[in-house]
């Protein structure tokens, strides 16, 4: 029973170093990498004009949430997670996120978490990301997570710090229900905050130590920064930050770098996007 999870699988072939690491630095809190990652955003720009030419509205949230399922299903290895010591990978590609009801401050917030495959477009993907916004964006409307928080929390509050830690022991040793999970938002690959939306500059968010989510990514306001053009000359051009925390504990740098890399490249042609992935790739077992 130990060691087998509903939302994912255990890696045997794991180097002696790796294995070990989890062990090492057992929390999330403890492993946590931060890198800044500039985005040029005139490409990102010119994607959205042509979309809407062709009476499609996308926006910068959209994009960025599809780009990042594309690099997770080009790099399998983003997409793993630890738990008790031991390496998963993940079944799906997951992406979690915050919808406010309103902008205002005595409004609540929802969290939401959608799955994906890998193979979507940004198409496919800016229907299913809509429709949860539009779903939960009524001041009324409650979901699954929003439940299962009023569930926990309608014990006396001395009883709320038990049942979480009993709730974070089920995990631990796999023996957590797959319907927690399903609508857990921190069970995700990653979790993203628009900043930008709010005009507010990233920042690197901590990971959490209850769930899995092993990335955290910042949308900035945008600003004009120095920025180098084609014919190599630097100009000024409109830059947004990404504030990227991740855990690594279950990807070695220089993963991490080429798939900032691979990032960089699907960024610079987005238009890729717009056509479903033939077939991810697999990770290891």
């Amino acid at each position: 029973m130990f060691g087998r999870r509903s939302d994912g699988k255990k890696i045997k072939s794991l180097h002696p170093i790796a294995k070990i690491i989890p062990h090492i630095m057992s929390s999330r809190h403890d492993s946590q990498n931060l890198f800044k990652y500039e985005v040029l955003c005139d490409p990102i720009d010119e994607f959205i004009a042509e979309q809407r030419e062709n009476d499609v509205s996308l926006t910068y949230m959209h994009v960025i949430i599809a780009a990042i399922i594309r690099l997770f299903a080009l790099r399998p290895q983003l997409n793993r997670f630890v738990m008790n010591g031991r390496v998963y990978k993940r079944n799906n590609i997951c992406v979690s996120y915050v919808v406010k009801k309103s902008l205002r401050d005595d409004v609540a917030e929802t969290t939401v978490k959608l799955e994906f495959t890998g193979k979507e477009n940004i198409y496919e993907i800016k229907e299913k990301i809509d429709e949860s916004i539009i779903k939960n964006s009524n001041k009324k409307a409650t979901n699954n997570t929003d439940k299962t928080a009023k569930f926990f929390t309608s014990v006396p509050n001395g009883l709320i710090k038990f049942a979480v830690g009993f709730v974070k022991w089920l995990d631990k040793h796999s023996m957590l229900p797959k319907k927690i999970i399903k609508v857990s938002p921190f069970h995700t690959s990653f979790f993203i905050t628009n900043l930008k939306s709010i005009k507010t500059d990233y920042i690197y968010h901590h990971l959490y130590d209850f769930g899995t989510t092993g990335l955290f990514v910042s949308m900035g306001k945008e600003a004009l920064k120095p920025v180098v053009n084609k014919e190599k000359q630097i100009v000024p051009g409109k830059v947004m930050t990404l504030g990227i925390t991740t855990d690594e504990r279950f990807c070695d740098g220089f993963y991490y770098a080429n798939s900032l890399r691979l990032l960089k490249r699907i960024f610079e042609n987005l238009n890729e996007l717009t056509k479903n992935l033939e077939k991810i790739q697999e990770d290891v077992d």
